[in-house]
C-alpha cells in the first residue's frame, strides 16, 4: 500500500522515520526503506533520501563500531548557535582538511559529507563561499585564491575546540 493510499501526509511519513530511526538500528536506506513497508508504507529512494535530508539524519558509528543514521537532537538558530553546531561536527566528523590553493578537501565519515556541508554553509564560515559535498568528502570553496590554507587551519582549529576568528 502506498503512503497516499494509506492516507500518510509528508510530516506523518517523516515522523514515522524518525520513530523507526529512533527505535531501530538503520543502517541504510535500503533497510529504512523495508521497515516502512512493514509499515505499510511503500516509498522510492528518492523520497527516503529527500526525507532523511529534512530530518537531518546523519550515519554515525554507534558503539560497536556499526554505522547507524541518528537524528541530531537540537535544532541551531542563530549565527552563533550554527558556529556552536559547526565546532562540535568538527570535533566529530572532521578527518582531515587538506588545502589546494583556494580549495580545501575536508574528510569525513561516510555518509556525513552532506550533513557537514549544510553546517559549514549555515555557519558562514569566514573565507569561504561555499561548498560542495560527496559521501565522505566536502570541497569547500574560499573566497581568494590563497585562502585555503587559512579556512583548512580554521577547520582543524574548530576540531581542536578553537572558535575561528
Amino acid at each position: 500500500m502506498a503512503a497516499a493510499e494509506r492516507g500518510l501526509s509528508r510530516a506523518a511519513r517523516r515522523a514515522l522515520v524518525q520513530s523507526l530511526i529512533e527505535n531501530h538500528p538503520v543502517s541504510s536506506q535500503t533497510e529504512l526503506a523495508e521497515l516502512l513497508a512493514e509499515e505499510g508504507v511503500q516509498v522510492t529512494q528518492g523520497t527516503i533520501s529527500k526525507d532523511l535530508l529534512d530530518l537531518r539524519a546523519v550515519r554515525q558509528r554507534d558503539s560497536e563500531g556499526a554505522l547507524r543514521y541518528v537524528i541530531p537532537d537540537e535544532e541551531p538558530v542563530g549565527d552563533q548557535n550554527h558556529l556552536a553546531r559547526l565546532q562540535r561536527l568538527c570535533t566529530e566528523m572532521l578527518l582531515d582538511a587538506v588545502p589546494a590553493g583556494g580549495l580545501v578537501v575536508a574528510h569525513t565519515p561516510a555518509g556525513a559529507a552532506q550533513y557537514f556541508a549544510s553546517a559549514i554553509d549555515k555557519a558562514s564560515l569566514p573565507g569561504v563561499v561555499g561548498t560542495i559535498a560527496g559521501d565522505d568528502t566536502v570541497l569547500l570553496i574560499a573566497a581568494d585564491a590563497d585562502q585555503g590554507t587559512a579556512v583548512a587551519d580554521r577547520l582543524r582549529d574548530l576540531a581542536a575546540g578553537s572558535r575561528p576568528d
